[in-house]
């Protein structure tokens, strides 16, 4: 695994371990070409750090990336693909992609963060803190479906 400049591995005040900005980042400036391994859901991998790419395929990364945490407002985002040109390789295996991009100005020493967008059925307590925090790590657009009993399951 290659060290991806302008990024750190830390103790996290979200969860766990986090990533801290090691330089300032502008609002849209790719901060990270993400390393990782394409798997397909026909073999199951049990790896919360999998992106979803579609069509069944996941991406587990496998470089600092892999500990940027989840936040509500978060101050990056995760562009992902499969064969960016839309030609499939010779192998017939698609080739992945990620990058991870600055949403706003980043300051060294920000925690780097994204917004996970799990879906209802797999979503989580959520301990980002901010204001626009939903309570769980879950897409704003499936949040109503974490009422009552269903939002006691995942608690």
């Amino acid at each position: 695994m290659a060290i991806i400049p302008g990024m750190r591995v830390v103790r996290s005040s979200i969860d766990g371990y986090g990533v801290v900005a090691t330089r300032d980042f502008a609002a849209g400036e790719v901060i990270a070409e993400v390393e990782g391994v394409l798997w397909h859901e026909s073999n199951p991998v049990d790896d919360k750090y999998s992106l979803l790419l579609g069509d069944g395929y996941f991406f587990d990364m496998v470089d600092q990336t892999r500990w940027i945490n989840h936040s509500c407002d978060p101050n990056c985002e995760v562009d992902v693909g499969l064969s960016e040109t839309g030609e499939m390789p010779a192998s017939g295996t698609p080739t992945p992609w990620a990058r991870v991009y600055a949403l706003r100005p980043l300051r060294a020493g920000d925690e780097i963060t994204y917004d996970y967008a799990f879906s209802a059925e797999v979503a989580e307590p959520c301990r980002c803190g901010t204001k626009l925090c939903r309570g769980f790590i879950v897409d704003v657009d499936e949040l109503h479906l974490l009422t009552g009993a269903a939002a006691a399951a995942t608690g």
